[in-house]
């Protein structure tokens, strides 16, 4: 298992325990007791958890502010991108929406259309749910009830068994180097499961997170092949993703 996977899984039964001993988590894991006290150590000073004699113990969600209020931040930008972001699904490909104010827009906008839409995303399934045109497989995990999303180790297991012709995929933030970040841990190894299971990654963000911030690096921009944001984003941070290669797709204010 990768460290960010290891990491995820063990926040999830930090999460659900409240507090876990170090033999435990190895126990689960597979892996010794040193390896997991340097992942305890990693994930403390992270602030992720908090360090307890012989174990890990639990501190408040990861991601304080719940998805209603983010949805509310840059609306209109969002909206404009999920609509420009609409227009590059064909009928009858196979589509994996991340999670995200903004793919929750995109999945509305696909409304009516005849594709697959695969999903970790409870918000998406809320847009989708009752379309008789959309047929919609929804992958299993730990439900993260503040941003209504599945993640851990079902949900990175499902997406190996899945393929899809395009991700449309969601960020905290992409770097001034091009690099696509993300500020929730357990929702990392998510993204780089969907990366690997689509034939093409398509970046939806609004201008406001060019640059951005986040905590981990989900993928260099090489592994971008379309970003769709906003007329105003940063020509630097833009710049350097267009020289690794991506094509950029600007919606018109």
């Amino acid at each position: 298992m990768l460290p960010a996977s290891r990491h995820g899984e063990i926040l999830r039964l930090v999460r659900s325990s409240g507090v876990v001993s170090v033999g435990a988590l190895a126990e689960n894991l597979g892996v010794s007791p040193s390896t997991i006290r340097r992942d305890l150590q990693s994930l403390d000073a992270d602030g992720a958890l908090r360090r307890v004699r012989g174990g890990a113990g639990s501190v408040a969600d990861d991601d304080p502010v719940p998805f209603a209020e983010v949805a509310t931040v840059a609306a209109d930008d969002k909206e404009r991108v999920a609509r420009l972001a609409a227009t590059l699904v064909r009928d009858g490909e196979v589509v994996l929406l991340d999670i995200g104010t903004t793919t929750a827009r995109l999945a509305r906008a696909l409304r009516g259309r005849r594709i697959t839409v695969i999903t970790s995303s409870l918000a998406v399934v809320d847009e989708l749910r009752a379309d008789p045109a959309v047929e919609l497989l929804v992958l299993g995990g730990i439900l993260r009830r503040n941003y209504h999303s599945l993640v851990g180790m079902l949900t990175e297991q499902a997406l190996h068994e899945v393929r899809a012709h395009r991700l449309f995929l969601g960020t905290s933030g992409i770097a001034r180097g091009g690099e696509v970040r993300d500020s929730t841990l357990v929702e990392v190894p998510v993204k780089r499961a969907m990366i690997e299971a689509a034939e093409q990654t398509v970046l939806v963000a609004d201008r406001t997170k060019f640059p951005g911030t986040g905590l981990l690096t989900v993928c260099g921009p090489e592994e971008v092949d379309v970003i769709v944001t906003n007329e105003g984003a940063d020509p630097d941070t833009l710049a350097a993703c267009a020289a690794a290669g991506t094509e950029i797709r600007l919606a018109p204010r």
